[in-house]
């Protein structure tokens, strides 16, 4: 597994790097049978939550489309990614047998035209001073950052678990029972959106 480690306003020394390594392979261990690869950021927390002055954030990629988030806070950069592995091992933990599912699906599908789309961030529209009306939004808004993507036939369950897993507010996905693009969201009640659109 490649693991990358990075500070931010934090050492990294060897001790914490080995840390890191020997916990993300004894996870990946447990729950993949396949190489992994982790991206994990240590920074100093503004906040200073709870005395805790360390926050850990882990990306942990398993596979094409599936990714997996943890983040922890704690008095020292152990402590911090000690909770954000937590977090990671619990998201696996819940979803280990759909994941066993979605890996002999993918397996299954290896041959599939995979779909690709194009993901951007967009920069807000500025704020008018007066009551002037609004000008009608440009179809193509100012682009922030542009990165490829990939949209993956999946069923609903599957759509929630990908979601779920990196932590995402929302996943586009193309619906293996109706062949439509839907989308599921996490919704403000704390539920989950499902959008369905209905062939016309």
């Amino acid at each position: 597994m490649h693991i990358t480690v990075a500070g931010k306003q934090v050492e990294t020394g060897e001790a914490l790097r080995a840390h890191v390594t020997e916990s993300l392979e004894a996870i990946a261990a447990k729950y993949f049978d396949h190489a992994l690869e982790a991206h994990v950021t240590f920074r100093r927390d503004a906040k200073g939550r709870n005395g805790a002055f360390f926050a850990c954030d882990i990306n942990l990629h398993a596979g094409r489309g599936l990714s997996v988030r943890g983040e922890g806070i704690g008095h020292d950069a152990h402590r911090a990614f000690d909770e954000a592995a937590e977090h990671v091992a619990k998201r696996l933990r819940r979803y280990r047998r759909r994941m066993n599912e979605h890996a002999r699906s993918l397996a299954e599908e290896r041959e599939a035209i995979v779909e690709r789309a194009r993901q951007a961030v967009l920069a807000p529209e500025p704020e008018e001073e007066d009551e002037a009306p609004a000008p009608e939004p440009q179809e193509n808004g100012a682009v922030i950052a542009e990165q490829p993507t990939e949209i993956a036939r999946l069923t609903v369950r599957e759509a929630v678990m990908r979601m779920d897993l990196a932590q995402q507010p929302v996943l586009m996905f193309r619906n293996k029972g109706t062949g439509r693009l839907n989308v599921v969201y996490r919704r403000e009640d704390g539920n989950i959106g499902w959008i369905d659109p209905l062939g016309g």
